[in-house]
């Protein structure tokens, strides 16, 4: 049986990410905007972190826990998820000028898109911790953390900073107020620690479906690097020189460079 603590503290590492993303509106406290160029580079730094916690994180681990076919089927699965929540939700791109105008139906829908978008970023924290509290972790707050959990906390944590940026740009341009600014950048990442809770209880319960967890968060996270954030770097950058294209290399060269040394730690 898993003591409740263990929960709270799964909780409190999805909410640290959550509140990470708030992170990203506080540069609008001391700058009216953000060049394309730098929003490029943002999204391609927040792309290479995300490539790198899902490949050397995530795959690494369940490939020490489970064979690759179950790692590959974990994989499928989150892509699978990702696409069919796409399709429930028929109106996904949400923009963030909708968040202040939006009644409570338009509310609702918007929370099921962001679900979808960060859903699994907290369930790829949830599933690190499958090891709270057994051998091998450090010794944190008076429980036995992962190396796995720490990492995935700091990677999801950072990823989400330039995230945060990316959706205050519309609404700085609509004059919100910058505290509302943190509030909806932190709004649009809550499902995490939500997801991380139910990925925490699952893979401690049913120890033996860990690698496809392992695999399945990794999936999700990947594909929605490769179908979104690239995709909207691109589209940002489309105006700079080369398309934003060398930009956006160089963003996701310095998320993975930033972020190698941390997994082999």
């Amino acid at each position: 049986m898993v003591a409740f603590d263990a929960f709270a503290f799964v909780f409190v590492a999805g909410l640290i990410t959550a509140l990470a993303t708030g992170v990203g509106a506080l540069p609008f406290f001391f700058f009216d905007s953000i060049s394309d160029r730098g929003n490029v580079a943002l999204w391609g730094f927040s792309s290479g972190i995300m490539l790198s916690a899902s490949l050397f994180g995530l795959v690494r681990e369940g490939l020490a826990e489970g064979t690759p076919v179950e790692i590959g089927i974990g994989l499928a699965a989150g892509v699978v998820l990702v696409v069919v929540a796409h399709e429930v939700l028929l109106d996904a791109d949400i923009d963030p000028r909708e968040y202040e105008e939006a009644d409570f139906k338009k509310l609702v829908l918007i929370l099921g898109v962001l679900t979808v978008h960060s859903f699994p970023e907290g369930v790829a924290v949830g599933v690190s911790f499958a090891d709270l509290g057994l051998a091998g972790g450090t010794a944190l707050f008076g429980f036995t953390v992962p190396l796995l959990a720490v990492f995935m906390t700091v990677a999801i944590s950072i990823h989400n900073v330039p995230e945060g940026t990316a959706i205050s740009i519309p609404l700085r341009a609509m004059g919100v107020s910058k505290w509302k600014m943190v509030w909806w950048s932190v709004f649009s990442s809550l499902p995490q620690p939500i997801g991380a809770v139910i990925a925490f209880a699952f893979v401690r319960y049913a120890r033996e479906f860990l690698p496809y967890g392992f695999g399945f968060a990794a999936g999700a996270m990947i594909y929605l690097v490769l179908t979104e954030f690239i995709p909207e770097a691109l589209e940002t950058g489309a105006e700079l020189p080369h398309g934003g294209k060398r930009v956006l290399v160089g963003g996701v060269a310095l998320g993975v460079a930033l972020m190698i040394p941390l997994a082999y730690l």
